[in-house]
């Protein structure tokens, strides 16, 4: 299997969880974002944003990536991307991140729904039908099934696709972001792990 195949495969599993998990409350998964404390065997531990530390178990089934910058001028019409945003003062969504998707994960994920980088923070995934330069960034007009809508995306933020990476990848003090779901005894199992890789740390 190409690398271009396994970062798509991995891609789709990451967007269609990450749409199911915002839109379903009663699998109750999680995403934790942190950095790692170490990995050992199947065990990740992972020291929060939030202060705690979790342990996460990986399956032969989890899914590990990285990310690489690429630049706001990368979006372009017919690209399909997942922008996380936060209603700005007038209301309008202003990214405070893109994820340009592989062309072969096209349509996952696809929707508009809560997230949860802050309060009101939404992501979008949806395809590119218009870019509007701006003073300080781009606009992008964003559609999907059932609906659009348009997010300012500014020179600040980050912008990135797909990048391959390993298990041995996981070192202690790389960010992660992890999507995780309930295991038997109150444990955590770790789907898909998106880690630090050349000093880019996953902004998702």
């Amino acid at each position: 299997m190409s690398i271009r195949i396994k970062l798509a495969a991995s891609v789709v599993a990451l967007s269609l969880a990450g749409a199911s998990f915002a839109q379903s409350p009663a699998a109750k998964p999680e995403r934790i974002r942190g950095d790692i404390v170490s990995f050992s065997g199947d065990t990740l531990t992972v020291h929060r944003r939030s202060g705690d530390t979790v342990t996460l178990t990986l399956s032969d089934a989890s899914k590990v990536t990285a990310v690489k910058p690429i630049q706001l001028a990368d979006i372009k019409q017919g690209s399909y991307v997942g922008a996380a945003a936060m209603p700005g003062p007038d209301g309008k969504l202003t990214a405070t991140e893109v994820l340009v998707f592989p062309d072969a994960a096209r349509g996952t994920g696809e929707g508009h729904y809560a997230y949860d980088l802050g309060a009101n923070s939404s992501m979008t995934n949806a395809n590119v039908d218009t870019v509007v330069e701006g003073t300080s960034g781009r606009d992008l007009k964003l559609s999907y099934k059932g609906g659009s809508n348009t997010v300012t995306v500014p020179t600040t933020a980050p912008v990135v696709t797909l990048a391959p990476a390993t298990r041995a990848d996981l070192v202690a003090g790389k960010k992660v972001f992890v999507v995780a779901a309930p295991a038997n005894g109150g444990a955590r199992s770790a789907q898909f792990v998106v880690v630090e890789k050349d000093g880019v740390a996953p902004p998702m």
